[in-house]
């Protein structure tokens, strides 16, 4: 259990990091979100690729649990 809330904490610190280092640029929202749809689909067409390439023939993938 102190494990999973450790997990939680880093990770909305991290989150904070991000954030507050992303909002030092003082962007308009319409860049902020342009910017993440970006981001996203590089780390979606990185994930395609991998999954594609990696994932043996017959074996189900992480993508699986999508459909």
């Amino acid at each position: 259990m102190s494990g999973e809330v450790l997990t939680i904490i880093t990770g909305l610190a991290w989150l904070f990091f991000a954030a507050s280092a992303l909002a030092s640029y003082r962007l308009g929202w319409s860049q902020l979100a342009r910017m993440a749809l970006v981001w996203i689909a590089i780390f979606l067409g990185l994930l395609l690729v991998v999954e594609a390439v990696a994932a043996p023939p017959g074996r189900s993938s992480a993508l699986a649990y999508l459909t």
